[in-house]
């Protein structure tokens, strides 16, 4: 069938949604009743996370496992096992929901198969080992509705995720996708179009925040007998993994959103440059555009209107700096990834020196639903400068690592405690670390602070593309600032000198601090460096470099002095300033720690007490984890 007419999307969509209805129907009316084909279930589904990270850990051999198992029982007619995106609680994964009964099964291994099969799809009995466990109460719990990990969050961008095939257009067109491009075409100028998204204030989620509608405007103003629209999905954030889920479980989304951007700023042509690491992205979004294309939702003449639209893959090579737009338009362009200054800017002169309007993956993904359910919907949610919701991949020291997606203005708190499920271990918060090597570390006392663009900056941080590492008391805080900055340090393009060599020297004396050879002298210069490079860098890579290094002399001084003056590391992270001690009265002489010293560095008769020789030691921590006897201890 090939789409020519809103008639023919229609009637599309009311067929596809025949086989969404168990879905639709589970999500608000669960009883909470276990259902099963023996007792009388007529149609079942088993939805299995097809996300890369549940991949990694076997997703995709379990669903061909559930498939072949559902077809030994002969159940095939009455049993659909589908594939779909992120399901975001990835500390689970992988996890397996049964439908109609929105059961939601944990850490699902190969072994587990047979008992799913057998016990609850014929049976009608839940495997309640394999259920979430609610680490308060101890009791199970059946429905992901009632976990403390979904209960904050509201999904707009990733609405689709988790739900729906992202390799059957179908299912994404029986979530009324591809409503929101034809009632655009045939019913709106493109002008229109234009208002509905900057009157919704939807902001760019790629990390500067940029007015989404006012860059269309500036994109759509400009004459020019090409234009063109770029996708930027070169998400390089370390621990970022917002846009990757996104294209991986709603990958026509993004197709649907940059078509409609194409109408409403006057462009035919469509980019998607994307990381070459991505390949489970990069094959849904193929598939996505060749179903759509297939179907004449991409192509010429779009519901028979003179509008035409195609789309087409750029891959990149992984270089942080091609997130900044003009690297990333010189990379497509086989140029080296180098920014240039702005202005002009791209809705001036951007890709082969054409009017080009990019956004990002999320930003993306929320125009469709703006365009179906109105500007003022999208901006009752939020704060008011920050609309909307936002996707943070949170990882790091915390119970609940996933892809959480929550209205702008949640606090902190509510991210990492309610959410998140607080820290690993029962240890202490330290610090937060969000926008990535472009932001800042917040603090306990940064807890209630509302996330948004405004109040992030504010404290000295940044919402970035959305990547949240939660760290707990055993991290240092002069060594993540090492981290972040040695990896901008391998990152820069070294373009510009603040960037090339400010940060190259700013990266030399933290390394000194932590090798127990910092001054006062060299806290200061950070600081003095720090503001230079921020205020003299090319592009926002260089710009926002400093930040990890800033908030944490801002917040974390006493650490830094601790490192200069006492040469020490309370969190045992730093090497250099780790001394190794033997205590003789609790060292029995077993000689398991000198057996077991690459270095020679203990000496000791046995049955006697043992020592350290200090000059010999490489702090490799061999000795400590031998030591049965807690005898051995870090100063």
């Amino acid at each position: 069938m090939r789409i020519q007419t809103r008639e023919d999307l229609k009637a599309l969509r009311e067929e596809a949604k025949k086989k969404l209805e168990l879905r639709e129907w589970s999500q608000d009316n669960t009883t909470g009743q276990c259902c099963g084909i023996s007792s009388g279930t007529p149609h079942m589904q088993i939805l299995t996370c097809g996300g890369t990270g549940c991949h990694a850990s076997g997703s995709d051999h379990l669903f061909q496992l559930l498939s072949d198992e559902v077809a030994k029982s002969g159940l095939s007619e009455k049993v659909d096992v589908v594939c779909t995106g992120c399901f975001g609680f990835c500390e689970k994964g992988p996890i397996v929901k049964v439908i109609p009964d929105n059961t939601f099964y944990t850490q699902v291994r190969e072994e587990d198969v047979e008992e799913i099969v057998r016990e609850h799809i014929v049976g009608g009995k839940r495997v309640d080992r394999l259920l979430y466990t609610d680490p308060e109460s101890g009791q199970h719990i059946s429905d992901s509705k009632h976990m403390n990990f979904y209960r904050k969050q509201m999904r707009v961008a990733l609405r689709n995720c988790g739900f729906i095939d992202p390799e059957n257009i179908n299912e994404y067109i029986a979530r009324d996708g591809y409503m929101a491009l034809a009632d655009s075409l045939l019913d709106r100028k493109p002008e229109d179009v234009v208002d509905i998204i900057e009157r919704s204030g939807l902001r760019g989620r790629g990390g500067g925040g940029f007015p989404t509608g006012r860059k269309w405007r500036l994109t759509a103003r400009s004459q020019a007998d090409v234009k063109y629209v770029v996708c930027n999905a070169d998400e390089g954030d370390p621990g970022a993994f917002m846009d990757r889920s996104i294209m991986e479980g709603d990958p026509n989304s993004i197709v649907e959103a940059m078509t409609l951007c194409g109408y409403a700023i006057g462009a035919h042509h469509g980019l998607i440059y994307i990381r070459a690491e991505y390949p489970l992205a990069i094959h849904r979004l193929q598939v996505a555009i060749k179903q759509a294309t297939e179907l004449g939702l991409l192509g010429d003449n779009l519901f028979g209107t003179d509008f035409s639209f195609n789309i087409e893959l750029r891959y990149g090579a992984g270089a942080f700096v091609c997130g900044e737009e003009t690297a990333l338009i010189h990379s497509m362009e086989g140029h080296r990834g180098e920014p240039t200054l702005k202005p002009p800017y791209p809705a001036e002169c951007g890709y082969l020196g054409k009017p080009t309007n990019v956004n990002n993956v999320e930003t993306f993904a929320n125009v469709p639903v703006i365009m179906q359910r109105g500007a003022d919907w999208f901006a009752s949610i939020g704060t008011e400068k920050s609309k909307g919701t936002k996707v943070f991949a949170l990882a790091g020291k915390i119970n609940n690592v996933g892809l959480i997606e929550v209205p702008m203005g949640t606090t902190l708190r509510e991210v990492i405690y309610d959410i998140g499920g607080g820290i690993k271990g029962g240890k202490k918060f330290k610090a937060v670390q969000t926008g990535g090597p472009s932001g800042g570390c917040l603090t306990e006392k940064h807890l209630d602070l509302p996330i948004d663009f405004d109040s992030l900056l504010a404290a000295g941080s940044m919402m970035g593309s959305g990547g949240m590492i939660v760290m707990d008391e055993d991290n240092c805080m002069v060594s993540v600032a090492q981290f972040y900055l040695e990896f901008t340090v391998g990152e820069s393009c070294g373009k510009c000198v603040p960037c090339r060599i400010g940060n190259k020297r700013m990266l030399e004396i933290l390394h000194r601090i932590t090798d127990g050879d910092g001054t006062m002298d060299d806290l200061k210069m950070l600081k003095d460096m720090g503001g230079i490079i921020k205020d003299t860098a090319l592009c926002g890579l260089g710009q926002t470099s400093p930040n990890p290094v800033l908030s944490t002399l801002d917040n974390f001084y006493d650490e830094y002095v601790e490192h200069v003056r006492q040469k020490k590391c309370r969190s045992h992270q730093c090497k250099p300033l780790l001394t190794y001690c033997i205590s003789p009265e609790l060292c029995i002489g077993c000689h398991l720690c000198a057996k077991n010293c690459p270095a020679d560095a203990i000496i000791g008769q046995p049955r006697r007490p043992h020592i350290i020789n200090p000059e010999k030691c490489v702090r490799c921590g061999m000795c400590l984890s031998q030591c049965r006897h807690n005898a051995i201890s870090i100063r």
